[in-house]
């Protein structure tokens, strides 16, 4: 599930995304258009800069923007460095993996199994996913579809 630490971000992305070429916006500003906790944004804004997604400028005519166009940016990567892994289980993740204190064989789990089938299908659609697509809505994104999904759902 996406925390409001992740959608706080994305809605903050999208707003810089909005601007001009060159142009920037204050933390405040950002803030009160997209009804988020000045306090909140701060920390989220400093993890993605930390994380190379936005820049910052201080003084007169600073502010943030994004540090690529918006076609460079995919959202598993912002979901990811805000929110953490995109697995709904832990030991269905790739980089956060930790085995279930009640599980004896995690190969053979079918609840793991499934759940990484969950995890890739979210990764699949969210990394193919570029900010400039998320800001139009999304309708532009090519997910390739998988034989053993369409077989197993026809009819």
């Amino acid at each position: 599930m996406l925390t409001k630490k992740g959608k706080y971000g994305l809605k903050a992305l999208v707003d810089l995304a909005r601007l001009g070429p060159g142009e920037t916006a204050f933390i405040n500003d950002i803030a009160l258009r997209n009804n988020i906790p000045k306090k909140f944004l701060d920390t989220i804004l400093l993890e993605l800069r930390n994380a190379g997604v936005l820049r910052s400028k201080k003084g007169p005519g600073g502010g943030y923007s994004l540090s690529r166009s918006a076609s460079e940016i995919r959202i598993g990567h912002v979901i990811r460095t805000l929110d953490g892994p995109l697995a709904p289980i832990r030991c269905a993740s790739r980089t956060a993996y930790e085995a279930c204190d009640d599980c004896s064989d995690p190969e053979r789990c079918q609840v793991r199994r499934s759940m990484t089938e969950v995890r890739d299908a979210i990764a699949e659609i969210l990394d193919n996913m570029t900010l400039e697509q998320f800001v139009a809505g999304g309708s532009q994104i090519e997910i390739p579809e998988r034989e053993d999904y369409r077989a197993s759902n026809i009819g």
